[in-house]
């Protein structure tokens, strides 16, 4: 039986090509332009996973979280044309799973999706039978990289690393949310003494950077923290 997801969102055309999208991947799809009949299908349908527009004509997507939090605990998807990190940390707040801008990637949010549903699936096994994630794989909103098979894929697409591109990115991801040196780096990777003044690890990252199609201002995945390293968040 295909997992359902709801979708609301009152641009029409973005919420047809989730819908669409959505299909494609197999899933159900509710679709909704507006909270209050969002909620009656809450009320009423079993649901796997929801996708919130913030701003809805009745009820903007924050209140409609909320009271979806009131009695189900499946993932939310939050989705905003602002970019404002309040906003991000109110949505998280009230019991968001996961944040995406407009305008996005299609495929993204699907993976996203996913990734979502693997995670409640994971800790909602009957009598409490928690699936321990794969030691060897991370999977960073639609960035999935495995050690033991030595693939990398975005968003279900296969990415061609070579073993020093593989490296950087499994550690940055294996230390996801730390700000990572480039001495520590290099050091990880090549096994070598780092020395000053060596620009071969910015010179990977921007290749790497490269291959996952990063925009070069605004990283989504490797990002730069200005004279002290690099970070995946």
């Amino acid at each position: 039986m295909p997992q359902t997801i709801l979708v609301v969102d009152d641009e029409r055309e973005i919420a047809d090509l989730v819908e669409l999208y959505l299909k494609n991947e197999g899933f159900s799809v509710r679709k909704f332009y507006n909270a209050t009949d969002a909620l009656q299908c809450v009320r009423s349908e079993e649901l796997d996973l929801a996708i919130l527009d913030v701003m809805l004509p009745d009820m903007d997507g924050f209140t409609l979280c909320a009271r979806i939090r009131e009695e189900h605990f499946w993932p939310i998807i939050m989705l905003t044309a602002r970019v404002e990190d309040i906003d991000k940390i109110m949505g998280l707040t009230i019991g968001a799973d996961d944040y995406i801008t407009k305008p996005f990637n299609p495929l993204e949010l699907v993976a996203r999706v996913k990734t979502q549903l693997r995670r409640y699936t994971r800790y909602n096994r009957p009598e409490g039978d928690i699936m321990p994630a794969p030691e060897n794989e991370r999977d960073i909103r639609g960035l999935v990289i495995n050690r033991d098979t030595h693939k990398c894929s975005l968003y279900g697409k296969n990415v061609p690393l070579t073993p020093i591109e593989f490296g950087i990115l499994w550690y940055l991801c294996e230390n996801q949310g730390r700000v990572v040196s480039s001495e520590e780096l290099f050091e990880a990777v090549w096994g070598e003494k780092y020395l000053d003044n060596n620009n071969t690890v910015m010179a990977h990252i921007g290749r790497l950077r490269e291959k996952l199609g990063e925009p070069p201002r605004k990283p989504r995945f490797v990002k730069t923290v200005w004279g002290v390293g690099y970070q995946i968040e």
